[in-house]
């Protein structure tokens, strides 16, 4: 079936879910119900609240429309005689108003009519009457103004048929077991706290240790690849951002000035402006290309509260950044480069699977964006001949492109095939002429250079919590941080324990021995909760052995072993990053 097809019928049940709501409940006032991503919603002013017990009765009324086989029939009417037809619906009222021209279409369906541009399906039959499911009930402003009156807004999920439906319902059963921010508190991750404020992160022991981790994994691998790291300020004066643009194209997002003594300064909400102060520093050759900043940077933004979800939109964040400055003859080879990098980076965390986005200027809206036509052409062009040069799939996302330039955006899908945006390779065609960068050519002239900005784990906190979902919280042996626990049978088997664990340190794994005075099944249940890799359990028998008894996190008791080969084992696992 065609998405617009689908999409009509997610239409056609916000408006048989607000025929039903309006026989059960009387006086009930509408607000809009459109078609959304999987479904539709619809806003009610109902005078009373609505409990979860209440969505079967809504269901149930909603199927008994469908059996009558009502049609949908459109008239196009004056806005006079709209007002007539609404003039108890308050909301309608002021939508008929909003709207240029003299008339408007209403749509009824039986005895329910309803401001609407349409389209809607035939009849109700073209609803399967097993293919949709009320989801929950929300509050939500009228016209998303605070200043409103908060409306009763009801979810719900449509399909073409029932088994696409269950399908939908098990990914959303797995995706709330996988949900992060229950995850990160089970396990002891991070929180958050009101005092502290709505979207700042608290990083716990464990936390802090899994960023350390991807951190030096991070660092090893960008020193491989010849970028040089640096570090820069989180504040910078008011007159850098709006010598970069962003208090123009950005400034909804930033936090307001602070002043110190006479000076106006801002959190950064970027990294940018400081790589180029340091490439600015001193004067470069063009010998001297390419030159690769990269940065494990703080940045803050100024996230309203109703987009505030966890790990993934919070107000202050780590941006694996890095900008490479380089001759427009060598910027197609650094790019390939970056490509090849950014693959490789998520094959290593195991993260195959993604959709490849080459974003774009909407030509239709180029006051939009920053630079002149040339360039834009030579960029767009040159992200795409990478991509083919690579023989990757992609889909050309226009209007997408930052207001500095292009990019390729890679999308992760997870364990249930939801996206995630992570990794982008952005052109920067803004700051390199506002900033005057140059470097010397080979005829001793002053050339503008052009500037990359990438960014491939994107915001480090997103990318956490997209490994604790996919993972479901089983995180692999090389990112765990607890990765291995020595529990001894009796008080006796202490020392020995200890013993192993502490050879396990020496060879630079996290090891530690659970002597808390309670059963060896129920220590063994609490490491199976915390998603610990392996278990090691020690008693007589291998204490006289010098061995270990392994339980691995999925296989559960996988036998006696020595622990040289247990080590052995292990080397291996996190050597291929399994």
């Amino acid at each position: 079936m065609k998405q617009s097809k689908l999409d009509t019928i997610r239409h056609s049940t916000a408006h048989l879910m607000a025929s039903a709501v309006q026989e059960l409940f009387k006086g009930v006032k509408f607000g809009i119900g459109p078609a959304i991503e999987n479904g539709f919603y619809y806003d009610f002013d109902l005078g009373q609240t609505l409990t979860p017990e209440d969505l079967p009765k809504i269901e149930k009324k909603m199927k008994h429309i469908i059996r009558q086989n009502l049609t949908f029939k459109k008239h196009n009417i004056s806005k006079t005689e709209a007002k007539k037809i609404f003039k108890d619906q308050p909301y309608k009222l002021e939508l008929i108003k909003d709207l240029s021209g003299k008339t408007v279409s209403i749509y009824q369906n039986g005895d329910f009519v309803d401001l609407c541009a349409g389209p809607h399906v035939k009849s109700m039959k073209e609803i399967n009457p097993n293919a949709f499911k009320l989801t929950k009930i929300a509050g939500a402003y009228w016209k998303g103004n605070e200043k409103n009156p908060m409306l009763t807004r009801i979810y719900g999920v449509t399909f073409e048929t029932k088994k696409e439906l269950d399908e939908y319902l098990k990914n959303v059963e797995e995706a709330e077991k996988r949900d992060h921010r229950v995850l990160g508190q089970k396990l002891g991750i991070y929180s958050f706290d009101e005092e502290v404020g709505p979207g700042l992160i608290l990083w716990h022991p464990k936390g802090a240790l899994l960023r350390e981790i991807i951190r030096q994994y991070w660092v090893g691998e960008h020193l491989k690849e010849g970028y040089q790291l640096v570090e820069t300020p989180h504040i910078g004066r008011l007159k850098l951002w709006q010598t970069s643009g962003h208090t123009d194209f950005f400034n909804e997002d930033m936090y307001g000035p602070m002043k110190v003594e006479e000076d106006l300064y801002q959190l950064r909400p970027m990294n940018c402006p400081f790589h180029v102060k340091i490439y600015n520093s001193q004067i470069h050759s063009y010998r001297d290309l390419p030159i690769r900043f990269a940065e494990w940077g703080q940045v803050y933004r100024c996230e309203r509260s109703g987009v505030l979800h966890g790990l993934i939109r919070p107000r202050g964040f780590t941006q694996d950044d890095a900008h490479i400055v380089c001759t427009k003859e060598q910027f197609k080879d650094e790019l390939d480069k970056v490509v090849k990098f950014a693959r490789k980076m998520l094959a290593d965390f195991g993260l195959k699977d993604y959709g490849i986005y080459l974003s774009v200027r909407d030509p239709k809206n180029k006051k939009k964006y920053i630079g002149n036509d040339k360039n834009w052409n030579f960029a767009e062009k040159t992200l795409e001949e990478v991509l083919k040069n690579n023989k990757l799939k992609y889909i050309r996302d226009v209007g997408e492109a930052k207001f500095y330039g292009p990019a390729i955006d890679i999308k992760i899908k997870d364990a249930i095939g939801r996206e995630w945006q992570c990794t982008t390779l952005q052109l920067d065609m803004n700051l390199p002429e506002r900033f005057k960068m140059v470097y010397i050519d080979d005829k001793g002239k002053k050339q503008t250079p052009i500037m990359l900005h990438r960014t491939l784990l994107g915001g480090v906190c997103r990318f956490i919590a997209l490994l604790l979902e996919h993972y479901a919280g089983a995180l692999p042996l090389w990112l765990a941080p607890e990765q291995i626990w020595v529990i001894p049978v009796g008080s006796r088997h202490e020392k020995y324990a200890s013993q192993v664990s502490k050879k396990l340190e020496d060879e630079g794994y996290r090891s530690k021995v659970k002597e808390k005075n309670e059963t060896v099944s129920k220590k063994i249940r609490q490491g199976e909760l915390q998603k610990i890799p392996y278990i090691l359990v020690v008693g007589d028998k291998e204490e006289k052995a010098k061995s270990v008894r392994v339980r691995n996190r999925k296989r559960g008791d996988i036998g006696e072993t020595s622990l040289d080969k247990f080590i052995d084992k292990i080397t291996k696992e996190i050597n291929n990053k399994k």
